[in-house]
């Protein structure tokens, strides 16, 4: 009996999704983005220098397939990605109408997502009338801050001072399908926060919108506010038999890893590990060396996301990648014989792209434990497909009570 080590790399796209003209970032359709590939020519070109300097440095990852996948996703040639893989690689093609997480995750785990996602409109209220008067009886308030599109640092900033004068919860949207809920830590109370946004996934859930976040934060208006990693999000149910589903019910350990957790409702976990993402590399380092005989191990690392492709920050992007890649490098030695490693991404994130919206790509899909060769172009179901067979253990079933 083997194991699976699935590892996401949040919005780690390599370009060519064949559709990307249907999605946007504000007036300019996703075509020609491509998160790795442009961030390698960044570094080649010394315009991704800060922290670090020259080619983007990624050994393990190159060596899995990396270079080639991104150029069979997208015809692109990646500088300083140009090794000979000694794992199996290829590029997978999502079918799902959104480029978001719940819709990434899923679809890997094999469950498609059969419905449009509703999004708030870019309005100022974004929320209708029903919503925010749930919110506000949810948090027992007679108002809330926000009600916009907004990045959640700076909605914070703006309306961080009036929501420790008034306890106001500060809630906005994105171009994602999502409501997040921000509020103190101290001043509103983190489990106050978190039972407010529980209360309200349920109405949220029921119109298709993916995801209600809890993003608590600390500090006072002199010093600055600043998110905590206490952030929880409440996501709809997958509709279908995932991954994690099928494992479980195989009597498998199922480790969630960092968010995944959230993106799945708990539904087929058995074990949760949590923190920023140096933590979960530990985690997962830990699981090499814990996890029994026919466990699934499902990680994500959310920060390439976050931290840098929202913010489109290049250099912060590239650095994050050349620690992952020899973090992941330290690991893969120490695995048992059988043990298969899936390293890919949920969507595309080019932080050298227009407005800060995610983006529509493949993503890579790299194997170590399968030999060196070619996988082709996939779908993203299939990396479920892959890790069940690897397992011994049923296929995911879109169509399946979980």
């Amino acid at each position: 009996m083997t194991r699976v080590f699935l590892l996401v790399m949040d919005s780690a796209g390599i370009g060519g999704a064949p559709d990307a003209d249907a999605f946007f970032n504000g007036d300019v359709p996703d075509t020609g983005s491509n998160t790795l590939g442009h961030i390698a020519k960044a570094c080649a070109a010394g315009e991704a220098d800060e922290g670090r300097s020259g080619p983007l440095r990624l050994p393990t990852l190159d060596a899995m397939g990396l270079g080639r996948a991104i150029a069979l996703a997208s015809g692109f040639d990646a500088p300083g990605l140009g090794a000979k893989p000694t794992g199996a690689w290829g590029a997978a093609t999502e079918v799902s109408m959104g480029k978001d997480t719940p819709s990434g995750h899923w679809e890997l785990a094999g469950v498609p997502v059969p419905w449009e996602w509703h999004y708030f409109p870019k309005e100022t209220p974004a929320f209708p009338t029903e919503v925010t008067r749930a919110l506000m009886q949810a948090a027992g308030t007679d108002g809330i801050l926000g009600n916009r599109h907004a990045s959640g640092t700076v909605v914070i900033d703006e309306e961080g001072p009036e929501h420790m004068r008034t306890g106001w919860p500060i809630c906005y949207t994105s171009v994602d399908s999502v409501l997040q809920i921000a509020a103190h830590e101290e001043r509103f109370g983190l489990d106050r926060l978190l039972e407010m946004c529980r209360e309200v996934a349920p109405m949220l859930h029921d119109m298709k919108v993916g995801r209600v976040i809890a993003r608590p934060f600390v500090g006072d208006e002199p010093s600055g506010f600043t998110r905590t990693s206490n952030r929880r999000d409440f996501a709809i149910a997958a509709p279908g038999r995932t991954l994690l589903d099928s494992a479980k019910r195989a009597g498998r350990d199922v480790h969630a890893v960092g968010k995944i957790g959230d993106i799945f409702s708990m539904r087929g976990i058995t074990d949760l590990r949590k923190g920023p993402d140096e933590t979960l590399m530990e985690h997962l380092s830990d699981l090499v060396d814990e996890a029994a005989e026919g466990a699934l191990v499902f990680a994500n690392f959310v920060e390439f996301d976050t931290n840098f492709g929202h913010r489109r920050d290049v250099a912060g992007y590239a650095r994050h990648l050349e620690w992952f890649d020899a973090a992941l490098g330290t690991v893969l030695p120490r695995l048992r014989e059988g043990d298969l490693v899936i390293v890919t991404a949920d969507h595309g994130n080019d932080p050298s792209f227009a407005g800060t919206d995610h983006t529509r790509e493949r993503v890579p899909v790299l194997c170590h434990g399968l030999g060196a060769r070619e996988l082709g172009l996939m779908g993203f179901k299939d990396v479920g497909a892959l890790a069940a067979r690897h397992l011994d253990i049923p296929a995911p079933d879109p169509e399946a009570a979980p």
